[in-house]
């Protein structure tokens, strides 16, 4: 624990990460996995039929009807989260391959056809769930359906509770769940920062079909430009740049719960933004400041077709890394301005062309999004400097994106699925879905 001068004596709130107990425990977590995805007919048009996944709670629907979404149990690892992942996907593959008319998981983040907004059937819920249908209404009215038909994957991480009991005792402070929610809020504060990093390195949706942005314009490939089009400006946000009070939980609940009062949103839950903190028990502010902070969540990773389940279980470990790093750091003040500026960061890290667009860091420095990645990098190499070669692998295998561009996602994607993308793009999620069900469930 520190503390910094100012109007009243505030205590920094960050991981004791030199100390040889708490560095032997500093990957010790908790992960889990939630995918979405689209189901789409033969013809590479969405699915109108209703989920058939009823039955099973880790298989749910996001916005719409036909966009399933699996939810993981928590796992001590990435590689088991990922696997999970994994016997998931199965299960839902031989469902859809059993169904009257045979459907499939589409692998990308960027829809495939879409005829018009009927296309995207809102999720139906009734009984005591019915409000959750009445909440996608009102969304479908605010931001359009087609917005909502982009679907990712978002990375949940808790600290190791025996990390953070044995880390308490070295903090000074006397209340451990005081204690626990002062770091999170702090980790949400730096994450806001430089999460731009984790949209460069899982970027994976530079291309679309045309028939998202003119009606009927089939099979004609659409680049703009982004290398994630769902986290560039051109994607989901809100109408406004959110500034989040950090000082502590429930300042932070409240500045969220400030924006609904001001009829800026109709609930907690529209807030769009990459970087959320989670409660124990049910997900609202309220239980927020009561339970307190169970998780982070990250909210901007792309479906990669390029890896079997939707996700390189390495940009997993990176993300625990990043944010165990994040952790470690000082402190970070932020003014207004630069929480402003950190969400023009984020939509600018969704770029092809990273060399091009720029960061403007908390200290004014203004820097291309490739340039300050590799200095990110080069500060988290030296942070587990003495740690297993995996480890060391895993950023090598990130540091490798800013230094050949070539071997981004995106950039490999538009090679091997430009001239034919939603074709390619249904060849691939056949031959996805084949190799599932070949196997026994």
């Amino acid at each position: 624990m520190k503390t910094v001068k100012g109007n009243a004596e505030r205590v920094i709130h960050m991981l004791h990460a030199d100390n040889e107990l708490i560095r032997n425990l500093l990957l010790k977590g908790n992960f889990g996995l939630e995918k979405e995805s689209l189901r789409v007919c033969e013809d590479g048009f969405f699915a109108h039929s209703d989920h058939p996944f009823l039955e099973d709670e880790h298989i749910v629907r996001d916005f719409c009807e036909n966009q399933t979404e699996i939810n993981t149990p928590v796992f001590e690892n990435a590689r088991e989260a990922v696997d999970c992942l994994e016997q998931y996907n199965r299960i839902i593959e031989k469902r859809l391959s059993e169904l009257p008319e045979r459907e499939y998981l589409w692998p990308f983040s960027n829809p495939p056809y879409i005829r018009n907004e009927e296309d995207i059937p809102i999720a139906k819920f009734y009984g005591g769930n019915s409000s959750k249908t009445v909440y996608r209404e009102y969304l479908s009215d605010r931001y359009g359906r087609y917005k909502m038909t982009f679907s990712g994957i978002h990375v949940n991480y808790s600290f190791g509770e025996e990390l953070l009991l044995e880390d308490f005792k070295l903090s000074g402070e006397k209340d451990f769940k005081e204690y626990r929610n002062n770091l999170y809020v702090e980790l949400a504060k730096k994450a806001a920062m430089y999460g731009w990093i984790m949209v460069a390195v899982t970027a994976a949706s530079p291309l679309m079909d045309a028939s998202f942005v003119e009606k009927k314009m089939y099979d004609v490939d659409n680049f703009n430009g982004m290398a994630s089009t769902r986290c560039s400006e051109l994607g989901y946000w809100n109408f406004f740049s959110p500034i989040f009070d950090y000082t502590d939980i429930g300042a932070y609940a409240d500045s969220i719960k400030g924006y609904v009062d001001e009829g800026l949103i109709r609930y907690p839950s529209e807030l769009y933004y990459p970087v959320r903190l989670k409660p124990t028990g049910e997900n609202n502010l309220e239980t927020l400041k009561k339970n307190g902070v169970n998780h982070i969540e990250l909210r901007m990773f792309d479906l990669n077709p390029l890896a079997e389940e939707g996700v390189e279980v390495k940009d997993i470990i990176f993300a625990q890394l990043f944010l165990v790093w994040l952790a470690g750091t000082a402190a970070v003040e932020i003014t207004p301005k630069d929480q402003i500026h950190a969400v023009q960061n984020f939509k600018n890290a969704a770029h092809y062309d990273l060399k091009t667009v720029k960061i403007i860091h908390p200290s004014g420095k203004v820097e291309s999004v490739a340039d300050a990645a590799l200095e990110i990098l080069e500060n988290m190499k030296l942070f587990y400097r003495d740690f297993p070669e995996e480890i060391k692998e895993v950023l090598n295998f990130e540091e490798d994106k800013f230094i050949n561009p070539e071997n981004r996602y995106a950039w490999r994607i538009r090679r091997e699925y430009n001239d034919g993308f939603v074709k390619k793009g249904m060849k691939l999620a056949k031959e996805r879905q084949n190799r599932k069900i070949g196997n026994d469930i």
